[in-house]
Formats: structure tokens, C-alpha cells, sequence
């Protein structure tokens, strides 16, 4: 099992002035401790679990070059991309580009957009839940033909692309994970497009992991290609007096089939759990 990094709060102590020092701090540290892949959300206010909407958020796409510059072995993406908020065409080429500038770590996070107030709050779009996801699966359909030989038009439903010329190419064709355990649609598209899924941990694993095992079986793909990742808080405590109940969470994670869990780490500007968890959690999930 791997152990992914998300980013998900931008407020620190030191402020907006110190944010990209802090910033490289965490993700330096983050990938000297082991850490298999760094992430950002692609939101543009802080969403409520975590923070009223007026706390800093760095638009994901800029901050995921930034964190490429800064680091050299991680895999970096948008957990996740909503999905009406860029033309895909554009999107193809923004994952390409940081796939290239990172020598080959870029993967494409992508899932059908949830929050209604920060689209409309500052224009962007926010179809109906139904176009979302019709938009989703046009999107991937695009990305892949970007990612391949072909530069033949493309002609969908709300999306028309005269020529998918792609140049350069990605130096690796980037890794799609979807989020989302929506049982009839989301891993639905997983089974049919995506390298990976992303669940949490309070959802019915079993149960999900079941359905997408049936989508597999329809759509003629291996349920083992399908990396399986799940988004969890990763809290070692303040004095480390967490570690053993977070090993043990991961132990029953591994047993459902779970190969990487990736969270977001309390006052992660501080580092001492980043460090923690590169001691006590990293090596030990390597060996489940």
C-alpha cells in the first residue's frame, strides 16, 4: 500500500506573503518522507468541511506546476478536477504540460464537480447533475483521443474539438482516477476509462468495490487494472499518540483490496507529522 499527500487548506500562521515557502516545505518533506503522490483540490473557495469559504484557495492547475518545480520523484494531480470548470481540450493540455515539466508524474483526477456556490459565485459553469456527467464521460473520451496518435475531429453531445492535435505528448500517457462511489454512473466510467477509483473510507467499501467488480465484468475489463485508492484524514496526533489506530485502519483497508490511501494531515505546515508518517506509517503500509 502507498501513501498519497492532499493539500486541501491553504491558511497558514505565516500567511499569503510565506505560502510557497510553506508550500515547498510540505511537499519536500511530504516526498523525503515517502510519500508516493502530493495533491491539491480543484477548488476556488475553501469548501465547509474544512473551512469557511473565505480561507485561501490556490487555483489547483498553477499550484500543481509550482509543486513540479519543487519536487522531483512524487506523482502530482487535482483530487479532483471538477469537470465543467475547464474546456477539455484545454484540460488535456494543462495535464499534459505538467506531465512533461514533472519528467512523466502528472496524473488526471477528474470527477463530476459538486459545488454549486463557488461555480456561481464566480461564473463558472454548473450544469444540471445529469449534464455533468454526460460532460464527464465526453471529457474522457477527448483526453484519451489527446493522449493517443489520432488528431481526427471529435463530435459529442457538448463537445465539438476540430482537430485533437496534441503536441508534445505526455512523456507517460498520465493515469485517470475518478472520484466518486456513485454505484450506476461514476464507477461505471471508472470501469470503462479510469486507471484508478477513489472512495472514502466511511462509504460501504465492499459494497462499492463489488459494484465496480460487475462494471468490470460488463464493459470486458480486468478488475485488476483498476488501481483502488481511498481518501482518508491521516492523523498520527499531536505527540504521534495516533499511529497504531491509523496502522490498524490501514490493515483493514488492505484486506478489502485498498492499495493507496491518501489524506490531508492536520496542521501539515508544522511538518512533525509529515515526518511522523514517513517514520511509523509509510514502511509500514509498504509491507501490507
Amino acid at each position: 500500500m502507498k501513501i498519497g499527500l492532499h493539500i486541501a487548506d491553504f491558511t497558514y500562521p505565516s500567511g499569503p506573503a510565506n505560502l510557497a515557502d510553506d508550500l515547498t516545505r510540505i511537499a519536500t518533506t511530504a516526498e523525503e518522507a515517502g510519500f508516493a503522490r502530493v495533491s491539491v483540490m480543484d477548488h476556488v473557495w475553501q469548501i465547509a468541511v474544512l473551512g469557511p469559504p473565505e480561507h485561501e484557495m490556490l487555483e489547483a492547475y498553477t499550484t500543481l506546476g509550482y509543486l513540479a518545480a519543487r519536487t522531483s520523484r512524487v506523482e502530482l494531480l487535482a483530487w479532483v478536477t471538477a469537470v465543467t470548470y475547464r474546456e477539455p481540450g484545454m484540460l488535456a493540455k494543462l495535464v499534459t504540460t505538467l506531465d512533461v515539466l514533472s519528467g512523466g508524474r502528472a496524473m488526471l483526477g477528474i470527477g463530476a464537480a459538486w459545488n454549486a456556490d463557488e461555480a456561481r459565485g464566480l461564473g463558472l459553469p454548473f450544469p444540471s447533475t445529469k449534464e455533468r456527467f454526460e460532460r464527464l464521460e465526453e471529457t474522457l473520451q477527448i483526453v484519451q483521443q489527446m493522449w493517443s496518435d489520432s488528431e481526427e475531429p471529435y463530435v459529442g453531445r457538448h463537445y465539438r474539438l476540430e482537430r485533437t492535435l496534441n503536441r508534445p505528448q505526455p512523456l507517460r500517457r498520465p493515469p485517470i482516477l475518478i472520484g466518486g462511489g456513485g454505484e450506476r454512473k461514476t464507477l461505471r466510467l471508472v470501469a470503462q476509462y479510469a486507471q484508478a477509483c477513489n472512495l472514502f473510507a466511511a462509504d460501504d467499501l465492499e459494497r462499492k468495490l463489488d459494484v465496480l467488480r460487475e462494471h468490470c465484468a460488463a464493459v470486458g475489463r480486468l478488475y485488476d487494472e483498476i488501481e483502488k485508492t481511498v481518501m482518508l484524514p491521516l492523523d498520527v496526533g499531536e505527540r504521534g499518540e495516533k499511529v497504531d489506530a491509523l496502522r490498524s485502519q490501514l490493515e483493514q483497508l488492505a484486506k478489502l483490496g485498498v492499495q493507496h490511501v491518501h489524506g490531508w494531515v492536520p496542521r501539515v505546515w508544522e511538518l512533525t507529522a509529515l515526518e511522523t508518517l514517513g517514520r511509523e506509517i509509510v514502511p509500514a503500509a509498504a509491507e501490507l
